[in-house]
């Protein structure tokens, strides 16, 4: 192990991970499966895994984890093909072996159950959303939404849980999180049958609107997606007085918190202090980052 991964020694493994399947869906979206049992076995909500995409590209990719199987020793991860280093991640056969570390960084606070916890994910948002409810179901409280403006690369069918606040043509949900008992809801703005037409935090707010000032009360919003929705919800979670835990998207380079490429100014004790998104994050306080105040 490199000598700079030292003091994340039993927290970070390097593996080789195998992939097991590599599925295309509309919009560049790309589902993949990897065998990596260190990291599924560690593997928390809000986590990611940083990938050797192929030998002619150096630099890893992050790449958020969807799923983690300890018992298979399988990770799921969902990515969009934006960029030279995930269009040839898109090209990975089944059988190759792909470096990576993982899992990497700090994740979402999940430890009080008595929360009702609403999640919002947008784009490649979603799949740590997707994470967190698949822990969280039949432990606490929780509600998903999600939103896309390409085809989502899930099967989806009308979900049959009634939500407070939410439009009766609102009704497609994933499907898989509907075999579970999980309630969730899904947005577009590119006029996707059975989507809330506009963006996802509106949707979440005309939920949250909904619910008496007890049921609210208890609620905690965790949200991953791009910076303009991340803005979005930390204004909800303001304007309700609801506290909120983002997920931040930044570009990377070592991602072990080697290099300090990825630094985000944050708020700590009234004192300003600069902390790194990869290990230090992605997941902070919204009242601990100035950006979203």
């Amino acid at each position: 192990m490199p000598s700079n991964m030292s003091r994340y020694q039993n927290i970070i493994f390097e593996e080789q991970a195998e992939v097991l399947a590599n599925v295309s869906f509309k919009g560049e979206q790309n589902i993949m499966r990897l065998r990596a049992p260190k990291t599924a076995k560690k593997a928390k909500p809000g986590q990611f895994v940083h990938i050797r995409v192929s030998d002619t590209l150096p630099l890893r990719r992050p790449i958020s984890i969807m799923l983690a199987d300890p018992k298979t020793g399988t990770i799921d991860l969902l990515y969009k093909k934006i960029g030279e280093g995930t269009r040839q991640l898109g090209e990975r056969k089944k059988g190759e072996i792909l470096p990576m570390l993982g899992p990497i960084g700090q994740g979402f606070d999940l430890s009080d159950t008595a929360k009702r916890y609403v999640l919002i994910g947008g784009g490649v948002g979603v799949p740590p959303m997707v994470f967190v409810a698949d822990q969280l179901v039949n432990k606490a409280d929780l509600v998903l939404f999600a939103g896309s403006e390409v085809e989502f690369p899930f099967a989806l069918k009308p979900s049959t849980f009634m939500l407070p606040g939410i439009a009766g043509n609102t009704t497609l949900t994933i499907s898989s999180l509907e075999e579970r008992g999980i309630a969730c809801r899904l947005a577009s703005k590119a006029g996707l049958y059975g989507c809330y037409e506009g963006h996802v935090p509106d949707l979440a707010k005309d939920y949250l609107l909904a619910l008496s000032d007890e049921e609210r009360g208890r609620c905690i919003l965790l949200s991953c997606g791009p910076h303009p929705m991340l803005h979005a919800v930390a204004k909800l979670g303001r304007d309700l007085g609801i506290p909120a835990q983002l997920s931040l998207e930044e570009f990377m380079a070592c991602g072990i918190g080697g290099c300090a490429g990825c630094v985000v100014k944050t708020i700590e004790d009234g004192q300003e202090k600069y902390k790194r998104v990869c290990v230090d994050g992605p997941v902070f306080n919204a009242d601990q980052l100035p950006e979203f105040a």
